[in-house]
This record gives structure tokens, sequence and C-alpha cells, in this order.
């Protein structure tokens, strides 16, 4: 078994678009990681995922290797893509942004339970809807 050595999460990261550039180059580049060979591995195993937010977790081990897990979108930026807005509201409890149904909670927290910290959907859901309110998103029981 190889000896770990560090281990980077890097949140703001697009599907198929990483570069050796800024921030992605200097963070791995500090690490001693082959910059090149991550971009090609996150590009091919993102491809299908094109401008989706793929936040990804690098494992690096003692002989430079790495290994990557992509995570998928966070909760906000995929309420925002429902509501086709760029950004939450700067007062949640005055203005609201737009209105999502209960399903549409339902099936993100379907999707997002393998990543968030908590085990029945119930709970999921309860997140997501704290998540939507404190963004100004109305929630719409249907």
């Amino acid at each position: 078994m190889k000896k770990i050595i560090k281990k980077i999460k890097i949140q703001k990261i697009f599907g198929g678009k990483a570069t050796p550039a800024p921030p992605i180059g200097p963070i791995l580049g500090s690490s001693g990681v082959n910059i090149m060979e991550f971009c090609k591995k996150y590009n091919f195993k993102t491809k299908n995922k094109l401008g989706e937010l793929c936040p990804v977790f690098i494992t690096i081990y003692e002989d430079k290797t790495f290994s990557l897990v992509i995570k998928k979108p966070p909760i906000s930026f995929l309420l925002l893509d429902l509501i086709k807005k760029k950004k939450g509201s700067n007062e949640p409890n005055r203005s609201k942004i737009g209105k999502i149904g209960l399903n549409d909670i339902k099936n993100i927290a379907k999707n997002k339970i393998e990543d968030l910290n908590c085990f029945s959907v119930n709970s999921a859901i309860s997140m997501i809807s704290g998540t939507a309110k404190s963004m100004g998103i109305e929630i719409i029981k249907e």
C-alpha cells in the first residue's frame, strides 16, 4: 500500500475544463504532481459534465502518483441552475429570487445524498431546503 503524503480538495473546477493555469497549476505543482496528467485524467472523467461544477478530491502518494474522486456539484450550484440564476439573494428573508418545488428538492436529495453527511433522504431534503431558504429561494409545497 502506498503512503499518502497529501490530500487536496479543489472546489471551483468545471467539468472537462481543467487547465494548468491557476488555481490548479500552483496547487498541484507545489505538491510535485504532474499537472498535465491530472488535467487529462480529470477532463476525461468529466467529459460528460462539460461546464458543470465538479469538485475533486486528490490523494497524493509518496511516489508523486495520485488518485481522483470526482464529487457531484454543490447544492447551491444545483439550485441556481434549476431556477436559471447566477447568484443567490443579498437579502434572502426579504427579496426572493425564485421558486422551487418540493419534488425538485427531493430529486436533488436523492442524487446528492452520498456526498452529504446524513443518512436519510428526509434529512437530506431538510439540508437542501435550508440552503434554498438561505439563498432566497422559495419552496412550493406541491
